[in-house]
């Protein structure tokens, strides 16, 4: 393995994000911090406490997800994309460095920002309400691999969009989405039973349920399903990435 060129793409990546603090870290933390005011004061005066957490305490772990997933995405769809709009990808792929090193420089990178950003919001909701981790390890480790997944998947929507505007489109419109409807804000217990039933079609609902059993303990869906949802989505994000590279979808035209 190239660990030259990996730590190439890498640091360049990196430092793009330093470059860019205001809007990259700063400005999502304080979106974040309007949750927890907006939702902790209006929705929280109302309920008191959910599966035994207090409501503010309950809603971090979803929103720590709901910042990981946006995150990850654009990360890594526009780490991908910009040197295809520039030409550029052309100078990487000519160089002698394999698909998978590519791939790790990128998503790796991608997958590091987000994590980040998601500690660092871990930190600030530190500061607004009590909270607990019962399971730091899982915790960690459902942190890695979420950002990790939704990294792939944002750099296989930088692949796939050939206009910046599209880069914004699966964010937008279907992953956010999803994640507000994947019980960030609330238990799917608290739905009536068709409702419930068509969440758990939701993939959004197994990311927040087992991220949320690694603080509190209790979970809507079985840690062993979360986990192997998560695994599940990122064998096909592996497989997608594997295909595109193999018939150069995209990105040898």
């Amino acid at each position: 393995m190239n660990l030259y060129a990996i730590r190439a793409i890498y640091g360049f990546e990196m430092a793009r994000t330093f470059r860019t603090l205001l809007q990259s870290v700063v400005s999502p933390v304080i979106s974040t911090s309007l949750y927890f005011v907006v939702f902790g004061s209006a929705i929280g005066s109302r309920i008191a406490e959910v599966d035994g957490v207090s409501y503010g305490a309950f809603i971090v772990p979803g929103l720590i997800m709901l910042s990981l997933l946006t995150q990850s995405i654009s990360n890594a769809s526009f780490g991908i994309y910009f040197p295809k709009f520039t030409g550029t990808i052309y100078e990487v792929l000519s160089a002698p460095v394999s698909y998978w090193e590519i791939v790790v420089g990128y998503v790796g990178a991608a997958a590091t920002k987000s994590m980040m950003l998601g500690l660092i919001i871990l930190a600030t909701a530190s500061l607004f309400v009590p909270l607990r981790i019962e399971h730091p390890v899982w915790m960690f480790g459902f942190l890695v691999l979420t950002a990790a997944t939704f990294s792939l998947f944002g750099f296989i929507i930088g692949i796939w969009a050939d206009g910046f505007e599209k880069l914004q489109l699966v964010p937008l419109l279907i992953v956010t989405p999803l994640t507000f409807l994947g019980g960030s804000f609330y238990s799917i217990d608290m739905l009536p039973p068709l409702w419930r039933t068509l969440t758990f079609f939701n993939p959004v609902v197994y990311l927040v349920s087992g991220f949320r059993w690694s603080f509190y303990g209790s979970s809507d869906v079985g840690i062993e399903v979360s986990l192997a949802m998560t695994l599940v989505f990122l064998a096909v994000c592996l497989a997608l990435v594997a295909w595109i590279f193999r018939t150069g979808y995209r990105l040898k035209s």
